[in-house]
């Protein structure tokens, strides 16, 4: 593992154009739970019903009622964890140009990352569906104390967080920017994604065939394992900062 961290390091001193592709995982760390098999409150929700857009358009409110519950509060309790943070130095110390994320938590642009595409939105911006007036966490978390679903102050129309739902196709301009990055960097670094979901999991394998080194960071195996550079089975926390180190010292 050390000899992968020394490479990654070394290659990452060589590359003009690094993309970070991050997935769940690198989240985990902070404490928020994928979708399923956590125990509590979080289990109390179905994901099938609280992140499905036809479910939320026939009842906002289970939606609602989820984030006042459990989004928003573990939202206001988590924090960017080793691995966002390394990223964010990485960008400072290294030529990291973009992370793409999986995620919707925005712990990227908390820990400092500057450029980041949100494969999937972000749970923190709500809009309304008639207005398109934003809000942030904070004033939405408030109007659910006089009402569930929350309407908008300005028309009265219904809000939505800015978050793609199951049964919804990505943003097709934020899908096109993210596959540019994969296609001009010459190192692509994914972190803490099982990569299966497409078309998410195909930019990685666009900047491997395009002629840039691939790394993975990952607790379990992927489908892409066989063809990236490097592969390494462990915490993000606990290797990127050792690749930081490495890079700064090495």
């Amino acid at each position: 593992m050390r000899d992968s961290i020394k490479g990654v390091a070394s290659d990452i001193k060589t590359s003009a154009h690094i993309v970070v592709f991050t997935g769940a995982g690198i989240s985990v760390e902070s404490g928020i739970p994928a979708y399923r098999g956590e125990n509590g409150l979080w289990s109390k929700y179905d994901a099938n019903l609280y992140a499905n857009i036809t479910y939320f358009l026939q009842d906002p409110s289970y939606y609602w009622n989820f984030f006042r519950e459990v989004r928003y509060p573990m939202l206001k309790k988590v924090k960017p964890n080793k691995a966002h943070l390394a990223l964010a130095e990485l960008e400072a110390v290294g030529n990291l140009k973009t992370v793409i994320t999986q995620n919707i938590d925005g712990l990227h642009q908390e820990a400092g990352s500057s450029s980041v595409i949100e494969l999937h939105g972000t749970t923190r911006t709500i809009y309304c569906l008639n207005c398109s007036r934003e809000y942030c966490m904070d004033e939405v978390f408030s109007m659910l104390e006089a009402q569930i679903p929350p309407l908008c102050s300005e028309c009265k129309g219904n809000l939505r967080p800015a978050v793609v739902f199951f049964g919804e196709s990505l943003d097709p301009q934020v899908l096109r920017l993210a596959f540019e990055e994969a296609e001009n960097c010459d190192f692509l670094l994914a972190v803490g994604s099982s990569l299966v979901v497409h078309p998410a999991a195909d930019i990685p394998r666009v900047a491997k065939q395009g002629g840039a080194a691939l790394a993975i960071i990952n607790k379990q195996e992927t489908p892409l394992d066989a063809i990236a550079d490097y592969v390494i089975n462990d915490e993000a926390g606990k290797i990127l900062p050792q690749i930081i180190q490495s890079l700064k010292y090495g």
